[in-house]
């Protein structure tokens, strides 16, 4: 078989299985997006292996779906900033600091302790912290999109934080390395580029979309060309994910997003979401959902990592709880609304992943703490949707009543 029809049967299949792990998900009363994860899981080399099967001979095959779920992340990403105004992000600016800040620190610290406390030499350490320091909120983003809550001033404290998250942590990197294997000197100054390189590549690219996007996207929704706009709007989005991290260094969800974020303020907005939804969640979305759980191999956690994993889970879980839900609170979220957004900040997803990848690249951690490190992007990603949703569908009631339903069922996901 040809490789094309067999990436053609697996996408058939990781599809359908994640629409099917979706609706009993839906039906258990939890996200849909869980269901679809688990399912990712159980097809991955933790149970199936379904890529590896002898059926799937090309060995291409994992890394074109891989490269389609990236495109899904963007996808999933873009469409969060579109149900946002470039408004409401600023309002949420002492928050997202806050929370984003010390969503950075403690994971940081606690995750350095979590190491040094495991024998391990104080360079893995520091770096195992900065991997946990990681937010990627892509599984959150649609899971308030399920509940319709993304405008909520969570939702947008949460998305604000999670901008912040990446900033640190991706200049965190920068100095580790340069320092590490540079031993200062240059690398700082390399550093401090970086950091330039990110404020000017937020300043331009938003610049560059508030005074010209508008312009063209109408131009362009005129004329006579199929699906012309839409065709527009993703280019623009690959372009900024690409941008963000070729010439920002940063992680090109962010450009994405920062791409939906400026075509909300167009008037063509209800148009592109229109275009963008069937083609996200009817192909690309599932493929990212089940391409996280195709990651995890419960195999690999042999009994030399199984306590690091286990300890690194639950130091990954409460500092950023504890980290961003202090910055909420102190930030004057209520103490229901700061567990919200500190749950919402647990996920690591690809930017632990990626942060792991450069430390196993560089020699800066062991293979096998990589195993770990992608044991606990799962485990995290696993909570997040059921956890998030939860707490925002009990409340109680003033006077002591018993607790009442908010949100919207995720059987209203697009």
């Amino acid at each position: 078989m040809s490789p094309f029809l067999q990436l053609a049967l697996a996408l058939a299949m990781m599809i359908a299985a994640a629409k099917v792990g979706g609706y009993l998900s839906y039906r258990l009363g939890q996200p849909s997006v869980l269901g679809e994860l688990l399912v990712g899981v159980i097809l991955g080399p933790s149970v199936i292996d379904l890529l590896h099967l002898a059926y799937f001979s090309d060995e291409h095959l994992p890394e074109v779906v891989h490269q389609l779920a990236e495109v899904g992340v963007l996808l999933l990403m873009f469409i969060a900033g579109l149900e946002l105004h470039l408004s409401d992000l600023a309002k949420s600016g002492k928050v997202a600091a806050m929370a984003g800040v010390l969503g950075v620190v403690a994971p940081l610290v606690l995750g350095a302790l979590t190491g040094m406390a495991f024998a391990m030499p104080l360079q893995e350490s520091i770096f195992l912290g900065l991997i946990l320091s990681a937010t990627s909120v892509s599984i959150s983003a649609q899971t308030l999109m399920e509940l319709r809550v993304l405008r909520s001033r969570v939702g947008i404290g949460l998305l604000g934080a999670a901008v912040f998250d990446d900033v640190l942590v991706v200049l965190g990197l920068s100095v580790f390395t340069a320092l590490t294997l540079s031993g200062g000197g240059s690398g700082l100054l390399g550093v401090l580029g970086i950091a330039a390189r990110m404020l000017l590549y937020l300043g331009l690219a938003t610049a560059l979309g508030l005074f010209l996007l508008p312009r063209l996207s109408r131009k362009i929704a005129s004329l006579p060309v199929s699906q012309g706009l839409i065709a527009f709007a993703v280019v623009v989005m690959l372009l900024y994910g690409w941008t963000a991290e070729e010439f920002g260094r940063m992680a090109a969800i962010t450009g994405a997003f920062l791409a939906g974020l400026v075509f909300a303020q167009t008037s063509v907005k209800e148009r592109i979401e229109t275009g963008f939804a069937p083609l996200a969640y009817g192909f690309f979305v599932p493929v990212f959902f089940i391409d996280v759980g195709l990651k995890a191999n419960a195999r690999e956690l042999g009994a030399g990592v199984l306590g690091l994993f286990l300890v690194m889970t639950l130091v990954a879980v409460v500092s950023k709880v504890l980290g961003s839900g202090l910055g909420a609170r102190w930030s004057g979220f209520s103490n229901r609304e700061s567990l919200q957004l500190g749950l919402g900040m647990m996920s690591r997803g690809e930017v632990g992943l990626i942060v792991a990848s450069v430390g196993v690249a560089e020699g800066l951690i062991p293979g096998n703490l990589f195993s770990a490190v992608v044991g606990v992007v799962i485990v995290t990603t696993l909570l997040t949707p059921p956890l998030l949703r939860a707490s925002f569908r009990m409340r109680t009631a003033p006077g002591g009543n018993a607790p009442r339903q908010e949100g919207v069922s995720a059987g209203d996901e697009k």
